[in-house]
């Protein structure tokens, strides 16, 4: 296969795409398309309300486009726009649905679509997390089936799982080494110098699709189970009355012990990709005792958090059926407006339950996006006081915070999730 002058259409601009088109779109012609218009308008105008983007590198991105219409970024949702380009990057989600098992419509719509305007010699990398052989296994027939053409023949994949982390403006997409992968060797050396020429950090060439997909899906689940550890030790160390933070402190004091934190395991990531391994390997006849131990855990912290709260206010004297109650933050983690799978929504759940009235506060996430996802209407400033209060997210302006004015009388209970306060202030942490 000759050597392609790459022109690169990434669909999907959400916090993994939109970086991506930029970087990209500084040195090659790159169309950024999603299906959401509304979405497309915003980033025309040079606006990202994901706060991911680097709005200098966006604009220089467009007005290069301006200058020489063979260079730069710009914004479509036009499906016939796709079709003048050659190298389709797919960076759509890939959620799990009600029964924790993976949601593959996203991928799947994709990729029919790009079938569509597939041609001779085009490559197509995702960089959606999925489970070891979706690409070759979900994606490739569909991709072979619409556009009739015959895979690493007439068309080729490429797989290179995206590593952003929301929220960080340290380690960006360039400053984060990137695994690639090609479907034939020839076509994995083509796709890692392409990655290569836009990531400082360099690249990792793995043996196979099915390869760096697996690394991807083992990075989180890893995290996941050694996060459930600590939860664990959490539920264990509130039964003994020990703060878990103070054993963790005293551990970490040996030269080869991981301080992992106790807490909320929600986002995009950690808190779905563990369910893709294990549906994989479920699948194959294997049931994975300890993802799926540590998952069992992790999602039930919120209901633990909430009962603990509950529990502390009767200890208080507290009517809890028609107490006031603030949460917040609802963010899956701190300084940045992510909501996915925000598990924030189990602590305000249950306690609703309980029959508290529950405000939620966050100066960061955006309130049209949380009522239409969780159903839940964010107030725009705190005006009252409460009987109870649960830092829920550690965003850095909740430092700032007057938590005596927030009391509803001395007797009011400060939950601190994150370890995050000063602990005179605080009456129960995990």
């Amino acid at each position: 296969m000759e050597q392609m002058q790459h022109k690169i259409a990434v669909i999907g601009l959400g916090y993994v795409g939109l970086p991506l088109a930029i970087e990209f779109g500084k040195k090659y012609d790159v169309l950024g398309f999603d299906i959401n218009e509304k979405r497309i308008a915003e980033l025309a105008q040079g606006l990202d309300h994901t706060k991911e983007a680097d709005l200098n590198g966006l604009n220089a991105a467009m007005q290069l486009r301006k200058e020489n219409p063979a260079m730069g970024l710009f914004f479509s949702s036009n499906v016939k726009d796709l079709e003048a380009y050659n190298t389709y990057i797919v960076t759509v989600p890939t959620p799990i649905n009600q029964f924790k098992t993976p949601d593959l419509q996203p991928l799947i719509k994709a990729s029919s679509m790009l079938g569509s305007v597939l041609r001779k010699g085009d490559i197509v990398i995702y960089e959606s997390t999925v489970y070891p052989g979706c690409t070759e296994e979900d994606c490739v027939p569909i991709l072979e089936k619409v556009s009739g053409l015959k895979f690493n023949e007439e068309f080729y994949c490429g797989y290179s799982p995206e590593r952003i982390n929301p929220g960080d403006k340290v380690n960006t997409l360039t400053k984060i080494k990137k695994v690639t992968s090609g479907s034939t060797e020839e076509i994995a050396e083509i796709v890692d110098n392409l990655y290569k020429s836009i990531i400082e950090a360099g690249t990792f060439k793995a043996s196979s699709l099915k390869v760096a997909e697996a690394s991807k899906a083992i990075e989180n689940a890893q995290r996941d189970v050694n996060i459930s550890f600590v939860n664990e030790l959490a539920l264990i160390f509130d039964r003994m009355g020990i703060d878990t933070n103070d054993v963790i402190e005293a551990a970490g004091t040996k030269w080869n012990f991981l301080k992992y934190k106790p807490g909320l395991v929600g986002g995009h990531c950690i808190g779905v990709d563990p369910y893709y391994l294990a549906h994989k390997a479920q699948a194959l006849g294997y049931h994975p005792q300890v993802i799926l131990s540590g998952r069992r855990v992790n999602d039930n912290m919120g209901m633990f958090v909430a009962n603990k709260v509950v529990k502390l206010m009767i200890k208080k004297g507290h009517k809890v059926d028609g107490a006031n109650a603030l949460i917040l933050g609802i963010t899956f983690k701190e300084n940045c407006p992510d909501t996915r799978n925000s598990r924030v929504i189990d602590i305000f759940e249950e306690l609703r339950q309980f029959g508290m009235n529950v405000d939620v506060f966050d100066p960061h996430a955006d309130k049209d996006h949380v009522e239409d996802e969780y159903g839940i209407r964010l107030i725009d400033r705190i005006q009252k006081q409460y009987d109870a209060v649960v830092l829920a997210v550690s965003h850095s302006e909740f430092q700032e915070l007057d938590y005596k004015a927030l009391k509803n009388g001395h007797n009011t209970i400060i939950f601190d999730t994150k370890a995050f306060l000063n602990r005179n202030l605080v009456d129960g942490r995990l």
